[in-house]
């Protein structure tokens, strides 16, 4: 669907198969066994230069460490933690793996967003934890919006989403992938399992759908329209 392959694995390996394209590294694939209670998602990580002092600064800053700090042989060191708005995200520290290789192409994430339903928990607790300097969009009962950096430097953004988020859905991080055609993509996505949280949409940031795929797992489209 979006030209993403996944490279042969042994059997019985703990390692995370790397979704690729070529030679590069997109993205991670593991199996999800049902016992950390969290239902099948997209994670988006961190990064973290010192993953151990980014866990005291979860938890003194009101987060939570739900998976401490643990080495991934070869390849780094990760761990999961949440915000006080209850936002689950990941955390990588450098190894042999240094992240994806490419972003913004075809097949690739291109953004990553926080849905929070406390925005004001949220912004304070990535700043300290991670340094993160903002740029606001908007700070409207109708649209209230950062980034982290500016313009075409910015990587990610915030979004107060308290007055839209389904009833029993907590804050949450999503991810936008790259398409050249959404219409084309979301045809061959239906066909191979997936479901329409939200029908495609011509925006200033160009045309954008979310989608769930067999598992349940949510992720979004997006194709630029320049």
């Amino acid at each position: 669907m979006a030209g993403l392959t996944k490279p042969a694995m042994k059997k019985n390996t703990a390692a995370t198969p790397w979704l690729s394209r070529t030679v590069t590294a997109l993205a991670g694939l593991m199996k999800n066994d049902g016992q950390s209670g969290y239902p099948d998602l997209w994670t988006t990580y961190l990064r973290s230069e010192d993953i151990d002092k980014t866990a005291e600064l979860t938890t003194a800053n009101g987060g939570q460490v739900i998976y401490p700090p643990m080495d991934v042989p070869e390849q780094g060191k990760m761990m999961l933690i949440s915000a006080p708005d209850g936002s689950a995200v990941g955390v990588w520290e450098f190894g042999g793996h240094t992240g994806f290789q490419a972003h913004g192409e075809t097949g690739t994430s291109s953004w990553h967003e926080l849905h929070s339903r406390d925005y004001n928990a949220a912004l304070p607790f990535y700043q300290a934890v991670f340094g993160w300097d903002y740029t606001t969009m908007g700070d409207s009962d109708e649209f209230r919006y950062s980034t982290v950096g500016e313009g075409d430097a910015a990587v990610a953004g915030l979004m107060d989403s308290s007055s839209f988020l389904p009833e029993g859905t907590p804050s949450n991080w999503e991810v936008y992938f790259s398409v050249e055609n959404a219409d084309q993509t979301l045809a061959e996505a239906l066909a191979l399992g997936a479901q329409v949280v939200q029908p495609l949409e011509d925006t200033p940031f160009g045309r954008l759908g979310s989608l769930t795929d067999p598992t349940g797992a949510l992720f979004k489209l997006i194709q630029n329209l320049g």
